[in-house]
């Protein structure tokens, strides 16, 4: 990558301007663009419109942090650097047409097209919605009732519905039908969608355990994909503080906001609170430590279902954390154990220690008194010496170690407490779980 160059010599041909961001060519930097935010603000499809001055920054500074994070968590993003404060760089994407809106509460426009919900509904396994990006209430040769409207694809027929966002969803016939090639672009357009709702819920999962750390909310965001020059696809565009809704105590500090009427000055002060918070998003150093008594404990049950986990995609490490595997038995060689998990846990202070160890049972309490970090005690020979599994049942008083027999499900125990300050880990545990959930909400 080059390095920064002031705006006038790093930007070339104009690509697009927009409402609130300009996309041009970077000059010496075939295939990358410049992506330059600007201090408008608007709502209501551009009825509403200011200027705060100084929102250029923060939103570039937002959606930097916010790449950078999404890009360490495994997630394809259209992201190289930020060149200045209101500019970043990102290699040259077809965009598709879509917006696809992620909700973990219910809020804005899906109380309209579900007027039975309460606002701050929740929804246990993320819903997924996608809006065919147009303007000019026109689609090619088809004119529209809205713009923006809600798209609904019925894979076995090939046909896609369009429906009025703003109006209750129940009862509403679609305005137009149209088929996939009317709306594609490209012929294997229809098998991109299934991965950009994948890539779409995984970014959310991850911001989502990212503004929990921060003592936020995160209940819905909207995103844009496009395509590189190689045909991947990659989360695109901007997520800034008018891509999403936050709660802090309650209120919005993001656009909803300003939709709502909001002062300049106040919601001028929500996007620099927004900014800095985000400054902290980042992946925390973590480790699991499996602990067995010798080598003829076999921990391959617990790696395998750490693998099977926290699988990600190609080109990043297959683990999000760093996995140690310490032989030593506690009851012949006390003070060797001790010394060497002090040593671990003084490396990598968040750690997870899952004591895997035959008939030793004793070891993963005295393990637990011995350290600040949590114990997860898996009796490895409980299936061969079943009426051993009580004395790892019953625990010294006062000391918090667990007891998990299947050794998949302690890894699993291990993940969650670490995902309590892990973005990534809580993406990849929470969208196994939500897989196997439904929502009681379904369009």
């Amino acid at each position: 990558m080059s390095t920064k160059k002031s705006d006038n010599e790093a930007s070339g041909r104009l690509i697009a301007e927009g409402k609130t961001k300009i996309i041009s060519e970077a000059a010496g930097e075939p295939g990358m663009v410049l992506v330059a935010s600007k201090d408008d603000i608007t709502a209501g499809d551009g009825a509403k419109h200011d200027l705060i001055c100084g929102k250029a920054a923060l939103a570039t500074r937002t959606t930097c942090n916010v790449f950078r994070l999404l890009k360490e968590c495994g997630i394809p993003v259209a992201f190289g650097l930020q060149t200045d404060t209101t500019t970043f760089l990102a290699p040259l994407c077809a965009m598709l047409p879509y917006e696809v809106v992620v909700r973990r509460e219910a809020h804005g426009s899906y109380l309209k097209r579900m007027p039975g919900l309460a606002k701050g509904h929740l929804f246990p396994k993320l819903l997924t919605e996608i809006f065919l990006k147009t303007s000019g209430r026109a689609w090619k040769d088809h004119a529209l009732l809205c713009d923006d409207p809600l798209m609904e694809r019925a894979e076995a027929s090939g046909m896609i519905a369009l429906y009025e966002p703003s109006k209750p969803i129940h009862g509403q016939k679609p305005f137009l039908v149209l088929r996939e090639d009317e709306v594609f672009g490209r012929p294997d357009e229809a098998e991109l969608f299934p991965e950009i709702l994948k890539l779409a819920r995984r970014a959310f999962l991850a911001l989502e355990k990212s503004w929990q750390i921060a003592g936020r909310s995160l209940v819905d965001f909207k995103v844009e994909f496009g395509l590189a020059s190689d045909g991947s696809l990659l989360l695109a565009d901007v997520i800034d503080n008018d891509s999403w809704r936050v709660l802090e105590d309650g209120a919005y500090i993001d656009k909803q906001a300003y939709r709502d009427g909001g002062g300049l000055d106040d919601v001028a002060e929500k996007y620099r609170r927004v900014a800095g918070i985000t400054d902290s998003f980042r992946l925390p150093a973590q480790q699991i430590v499996i602990w067995r008594g010798s080598d003829k404990d076999d921990v391959a049950p617990i790696v395998n279902a750490l693998d099977r986990i926290c699988g990600v995609p190609t080109g990043v490490d297959a683990r999000p954390l760093k996995l140690v595997i310490a032989t030593c038995s506690i009851h012949k060689e006390p003070a060797r154990g001790l010394d060497e998990l002090h040593r671990l846990v003084r490396e990598v202070p968040d750690t997870v220690v899952i004591a895997f160890i035959g008939r030793s049972n004793g070891a993963g309490p005295t393990l637990s008194a011995s350290t600040t970090v949590p114990v997860i005690t898996v009796p490895a020979g409980y299936k061969d010496f079943p009426e051993d599994v009580w004395s790892s049942l019953r625990t010294p008083s006062d000391v918090p170690v667990a007891t998990i027999l299947e050794p998949a499900n302690a890894a699993l125990a291990a993940l969650q407490i670490l995902a309590l300050h892990n973005p990534q880990i809580h993406m990849l545990v929470r969208e196994r779980l939500e897989e196997r959930l439904v929502n009681a909400v379904a369009l």
